[in-house]
C-alpha cells in the first residue's frame, strides 16, 4: 500500500511539473513569436523598402532623391487614414498584383513602386510546390505590412 502511495505522489509532482512547464511555454510563446515576427517584418523592410523610404519609413532612403516621386511617408499611414491602420489596402499595394479601380494607376510620371508580390513569387519559384509558393509569397507581405504598422506615429 506504502509503494501505492509513493507512485501517486511522485506522479502527482510529475503532473504539477508538467503543467507548470507548459503554462511557461505558453506565457512566453506570443513575445517570443512578435519578436521573431517583427524580426522577419524588419528584416524584410530592410531588403525591400528602405532604400526608397529610408531606415525610419519616413521616404527619406538613398535612392528618394533620384526618384521622379518621392516615396510615402510609411509612418504616417494610420494618421492619414483617421487613427486606424488600412491593413488590406497596404497588403494590396506593397502586393501590387491587384489593379484596384477607385485608387487608379500606380504608375506616376515614368516612376512605378516595385510590385513585390511578383518579385517574391519569381524569388520563391517552386520551391513551395504550385500552391505553396503563393502562401510563401503572402505571408512574406503580410510580415512587411506588419512591420510597417508597426512604425506608425500616432
Amino acid at each position: 500500500m506504502r509503494s501505492h502511495t509513493f507512485k501517486t505522489k511522485r506522479n502527482g509532482r510529475i503532473v504539477r511539473l508538467l503543467g507548470i512547464l507548459a503554462f511557461g511555454t505558453l506565457a512566453f510563446t506570443p513575445a517570443t513569436v512578435l519578436a521573431e515576427e517583427d524580426l522577419i517584418g524588419s528584416e524584410e523592410y530592410m531588403i525591400s523598402c528602405l532604400a526608397c523610404h529610408g531606415v525610419g519609413g519616413k521616404g527619406n532612403g538613398p535612392m528618394a532623391e533620384y526618384l521622379t516621386v518621392t516615396p510615402t511617408d510609411l509612418t504616417m499611414i494610420t494618421r492619414e487614414n483617421d487613427g486606424v491602420f488600412p491593413l488590406l489596402e497596404v497588403f494590396m499595394v506593397v502586393d501590387g498584383r491587384s489593379v484596384i479601380g477607385a485608387h487608379g494607376v500606380r504608375q506616376t510620371e515614368g516612376w512605378e513602386m516595385p510590385v513585390w508580390g511578383t518579385r517574391y513569387g519569381e524569388d520563391i519559384g517552386n520551391k513551395y510546390g504550385p500552391y505553396g509558393g503563393e502562401q510563401a509569397v503572402r505571408a512574406r507581405i503580410l510580415e512587411l505590412v506588419y512591420y510597417i504598422q508597426s512604425i506608425q506615429e500616432q
